[in-house]
């Protein structure tokens, strides 16, 4: 049996550029003459914005800290050990660069073993230990802290999570086991499971506190301080913590059954890691720690060496990494400032762009309509906006009535638009209604603004061919609820100059947006691809397959939502419009469904009723559906499906639509809510042989998104 020691060096010699944490051991003496006291600091070096991580040399470190630290108190030389962070840093939990490299199963279970008996080793010294959450927790980071008998937590803290799950992983260096016994099964479920698959929502230190994670809670400005004071009065016996009794009967089996039905309500059983956790948590009940430190060196092991970890991997980089420095983005020095944002159009979406320009650019932003009505609507629209974030305490009045001031209605565009930066309309999806919006401004506003169009599926290039300065048009497509989806896909026509490219992307920038380049093709990214994945659900509905055979079949990919669910969200009347569009562009591969544009036709909002609460076949949708005589299976339709995709990402690729693979699974991601688990949506092809099957060759190289060779 190899030492804890030999472990980790073995690991760390394959992970040869670590940033590696230290760990710093320093005595002081505790007040109220508590005795001498042992204080570990976690560091990498830099500042927060770099945040610290265990790969194998940091745990080596923590060993050889925690080497020094029992022998101090096997000796009686202290009275306990504490374990706190760098400013605004606790830990962050295993470096996850490390976790790319790994190609052999055993070495996935060094990893998973090499934390646990690190780690344990903090519960089995001859006094008590503390943890001092001061700042961002996750991952091991917060299971280091549960090893302790102790804990603490700052007012200040921002985010405390396990997002493991929603990675691809289970928290495996003791979360599945000691958080259901330290807090429950409910609770337990509820951050492990349902926060992780919730996209990766955090904790603040309040919650952390209210949870029973942590035993006491104090302010920011001196938390380390008080830490002290009160780890001084725990051990001399004057604050006794008070831990509640765990339910390990039936309450323990119904927060796992309620553990997996949010799990399959948000992967449909796709991805394996909400279910391997789930595992490890109902075995839990019974107290044995060992048995579940070894189930989840298993489980860890196993998900390190499965697809679906390396896609989250991936899909985590591209929106942590790729997502800030967009592909081929102009020289952001050429950028002109934006002082003042005009916006065409006045209606929900041009009203929520106002408001999104006001809250993020704080400048003037000024909307037009055709009416003073529509005018005073829009406004209205953003005024009201401001008063719930007023209302949630969110912003505070002085800013309010600032934001209030900057946002103001016009009905003549030369008054609104002689002083603006940047101009964006959200008028009617029509290119000569465009044209002409375009024109107007044109003959209006400064010669250096940039104009910019909110088009789902129109050609930026022909909406700018008559005007004087095409140069200035950049496709600026945001994707409802603008507030929620991140993604903005840049579009740079045929005479975009660099100058109005630049800008548009410093204004996404500031905007808190993920920019993407497209090329100037029919629908972009996004809307191409769900159009082609919608269309071949359509097809094969219209072939004569029963509506719930073809929705039921994606169920597997763990997508956000259903086909004719999302379909409802976008409206059948915008899908019908953007099918003809690209019908129009690529009549061999859209087709245009005589039975959409039926339920189009009778006005109707989707295909679904909700009468029951879940979604049934609208009675009237089903007299309108006219269906042939061809009925697949499930897995024929799901072929079917992503044969199409496959084929399509492809062309686009062949097109330079965008610069790679990478750039179509971000805007999945970013714009449509794919998985993390699919890394988008090319990772899964390439996983599934549907790439090598369409196009003869996978999307991705060997370990940008798998196993490396």
């Amino acid at each position: 049996m190899s030492t804890t020691a030999e472990l980790l060096k073995g690991a760390a010699e394959l992970f040869p550029d670590e940033v590696v944490t230290s760990a710093h051991v320093r005595h002081l003496d505790l007040p109220f003459g508590a005795g001498r006291f042992a204080l570990i600091t976690l560091d990498n070096g830099f500042d927060h914005t770099k945040p610290t991580t265990f790969g194998p040399a940091s745990l080596a470190n923590l060993n050889t800290a925690i080497d020094q630290v029992e022998k101090e108190a096997a000796d009686g030389d202290i009275v306990g050990v504490g374990i706190t962070g760098k400013p605004f840093i606790f830990a962050v939990g295993a470096d996850l660069k490390g976790v790319e490299l790994l190609k052999e199963h055993k070495d996935a279970l060094a990893i998973g073993k090499g934390g646990h008996e690190v780690f344990k080793r903090l519960s089995a010294l001859a006094v008590p230990t503390f943890a001092y959450y001061n700042g961002a927790a996750m991952g091991g980071g917060v299971e280091v802290g549960l090893h302790c008998k102790y804990r603490t937590v700052s007012k200040a803290l921002p985010a405390f999570s396990l997002p493991e799950v929603f990675l691809g992983l289970v928290p495996g260096w003791g979360g599945c086991t000691i958080l259901p016994n330290l807090i429950g099964a409910d609770k337990a479920v509820q951050v492990i499971i349902e926060n992780s698959l919730n996209q990766n929502k955090q904790l603040k230190g309040q919650q952390v506190f209210d949870l029973g994670i942590a035993d006491a809670i104090f302010e920011g400005a001196d938390f380390l301080e008080q830490s002290l004071i009160w780890t001084a009065n725990v051990l001399k016996g004057d604050v006794e913590v008070e831990r509640p009794v765990i339910d390990r009967g039936e309450g323990w089996d119904q927060a796992v059954a309620k553990g997996r039905f949010v799990a399959d309500s948000k992967v449909h059983g796709a991805a394996p890691a909400a279910y391997r956790a789930l595992d490890i948590i109902a075995a839990a009940k019974n107290g044995d720690l060992q048995q579940g430190y070894d189930a989840e060196d298993k489980a860890l092991a196993d998900l390190i060496m499965g697809g679906e970890l390396r896609s989250g991997i991936y899909a985590f980089n591209l929106v942590q990494k790729r997502g800030k420095r967009p592909a081929g983005a102009p020289d952001k020095n050429l950028a002109r400032p934006v002082t003042k944002v005009g916006v065409v159009g006045a209606g929900l979406m041009a009203s929520q762009l106002a408001l999104l320009f006001l809250r993020r650019l704080e400048v003037p932003v000024v909307l037009t309509d055709i009416d003073q009505e529509r005018v005073d609507k829009g406004v209205g629209y953003v005024h009201a906006e401001i008063d719930k974030l007023l209302g949630k305490g969110r912003i505070n009045q002085d800013k309010a009535n600032r934001l209030k001031a900057l946002v103001t209605g016009v009905l003549d565009k030369a008054e609104g638009f002689a002083d603006a930066d940047f101009i964006i309309e959200a008028v009617f999806e029509e290119i000569g209604v465009k044209q002409q919006v375009f024109a107007e401004v044109e003959a209006v506003a400064p010669a250096h603004a940039v104009f910019a169009t909110n088009t789902s599926s129109l050609s930026v290039s022909e909406m700018a061919s008559k005007l004087k300065n095409p140069e200035r048009v950049v496709g600026f497509h945001f994707f409802n609820p603008v507030a929620v989806l991140p993604l903005l896909e840049i579009v740079r026509g045929e005479k975009t100059d660099d100058a109005s490219l630049a800008t548009a992307f410093a204004v996404a920038k500031k905007l808190k947006k993920t920019a993407v380049l497209t090329k100037d093709a029919p629908a972009f990214v996004v809307n191409r691809i769900l159009t082609r994945f919608m269309g071949e659900i359509q097809n094969v509905i219209d072939e004569g397959t029963p509506v719930e055979v073809a929705e039921k079949a994606v169920e597997p990919l763990g997508l956000p939502m259903s086909p004719l669910v999302l379909l409802e969200l976008v409206g059948p009347a915008i899908g019908l419009h953007v099918s003809e569009t690209l019908n129009r562009a690529f009549p061999d591969r859209f087709t245009v469904s005589p039975n959409l544009a039926a339920v189009v036709k009778a006005g109707k909002r989707g295909f679904y009723v909700y009468d029951s609460g879940k979604p049934e076949l609208d009675p009237e949708v089903a007299a309108l559906l006219k269906q042939g005589d061809s009925v697949l299976t499930e897995e024929q339709v799901r072929d079917r499906v992503l044969d199409a995709v496959a084929q399509e990402i492809g062309l686009m690729l062949d097109e330079g639509v965008v610069a790679e693979a990478q750039d179509i699974d971000l805007c999945l991601i970013t714009g449509a809510g794919w998985p993390f688990h699919l890394g988008g949506i090319t990772p899964y092809l390439d996983r599934e042989g549907v790439s090598e099957r369409v196009n003869g060759k996978k999307f991705l190289a060997p370990g940008v998104a798998s196993v490396p060779a």
